[in-house]
């Protein structure tokens, strides 16, 4: 399956977010990491522009920014990069946790790498919303709050596509 066709399909269709728990890991990885790069290309275009003043803070890293010369927007892009990676699989892991627990709430049965690979996946939307809030600097305070409703909306949804638990057999002795 390519990227694209998980683009599109995690916007309106939690059935196949359901499925998406039998992709392979790999590109369950590739597709977070094209959500790594957009994150840190659209932070590193806003540190460009000055929309992000990194060093107002403290007289001690405006000198050494004027140190650095050149050498700032590299390490600020790396350090973008590793900040971003580091925040979206904790997210995502985060949130496949909570999809195990609307799993146990919805009886249904998955496991935590099933539910891991569907809230990877189901992220399209909240990323998406969170970049979108933060460039126009709306709802600051509040941009994880709707984030993850939105997040916890789309496991709901493709929770519910997962096969149902078995009914528990009853034993009938003969006496």
């Amino acid at each position: 399956m390519k990227n694209y066709q998980l683009f599109l399909a995690s916007f309106y269709e939690p059935k196949k977010l359901a499925a998406f728990r039998l992709l392979p890991i790999g590109k369950v990885i590739q597709y977070v990491f094209l959500f790594v790069i957009l994150s840190t290309l659209v932070s590193f275009i806003r540190f460009l522009t000055g929309d992000i003043d990194l060093f107002g803070s403290s007289p001690e890293l405006i000198e050494y920014a004027k140190t650095v010369g050149g050498l700032l927007y590299p390490m600020a892009f790396v350090l973008q990069l590793v900040i971003s990676t580091f925040y979206l699989f904790i997210r995502v892991s985060f949130f496949g946790l909570v999809g195990l627990g609307l799993l146990k709430l919805f009886k249904r049965r998955g496991e935590y790498r099933h539910m891991w690979r569907t809230s990877a996946v189901s992220i399209t939307v909240p990323i998406l919303v969170s970049l979108v809030l933060d460039s126009a600097h709306l709802a600051n305070d509040y941009n994880f709050i709707i984030t993850a409703v939105i997040h916890m909306a789309y496991l709901a949804m493709a929770a519910n596509y997962y096969p149902k638990q078995p009914k528990a057999k009853v034993k009938v002795s003969r006496a």
